[in-house]
């Protein structure tokens, strides 16, 4: 069983979420919070293995939330829910070690299969998602390297030149199966490669590998 975690401050919406993933079979709902202080509390108590966290919360936000977390308790991973075009803090939420963010009128079953996908242990960061959020978030990105070769960023030295061009794939929000048909190679390779980035760039999972490819300025905004 998945076990899940809800944080958001509106009880109405907590119930919608519950009554959404209490009709898959393999997620159970473990603890409700309203808020990020509670919510780490009951992380720390309950062990939870997907959280599913608001942004805007009272008494801590779910930005401070996430990164508290994922810093003590690195084997649970952390949904943001944003409403996204009202809220500015999304990429904030993935620097804070968020495993991907979802839109509050996400469909019910890409809900649940998002929290499936990141219970194994992947992201959720869609080429969609991703355009909006350069769209939204270009300009206030990091300055990383400006000015200098993204290349010569500690992070992406030790990449091989096939493993750069599978982090710019991963920046541009590629799946394994866009990037296989991209560089002409299988998808097993593709794993492969994606495996050994994130274990070279120490990323936690593929929407860390995103944000590290914005932020070394790899990939820029337009």
């Amino acid at each position: 069983m998945i076990r899940v975690l809800l944080v958001d401050d509106q009880a109405l919406l907590r119930t919608g979420f519950r009554l959404v993933l209490e009709t898959a079979d393999d997620i159970e709902i473990v603890g409700e919070a309203a808020d990020g202080v509670v919510a780490e509390r009951m992380v720390a108590a309950l062990d939870p293995d997907v959280v599913l966290m608001d942004v805007r919360m009272p008494n801590r936000n779910g930005i401070d939330a996430t990164a508290a977390i994922t810093a003590s308790h690195p084997r649970t991973r952390v949904l943001i829910l944003t409403t996204f075009d009202l809220d500015e803090y999304a990429f904030t939420g993935l620097r804070a070690g968020a495993s991907g963010f979802l839109l509050k009128d996400t469909r019910p079953a890409e809900l649940i299969d998002a929290i499936r996908v990141v219970a194994s242990g992947d992201a959720v960061v869609s080429p969609r998602i991703t355009r909006r959020m350069l769209e939204l978030f270009g300009e206030r990105l990091p300055a990383g390297v400006a000015g200098e070769d993204a290349g010569t960023h500690p992070a992406l030295r030790t990449l091989t030149p096939r493993e750069t061009e599978v982090l710019t794939a991963i920046g541009h929000g590629l799946s394994n199966t866009e990037i296989a048909r991209q560089l002409v190679v299988s998808e097993a390779t593709v794993k492969t490669h994606v495996s050994n980035v994130l274990a070279k760039t120490g990323s936690r999972d593929r929407v860390q590998a995103v944000v590290l490819a914005y932020s070394t300025g790899l990939v820029t905004p337009g």
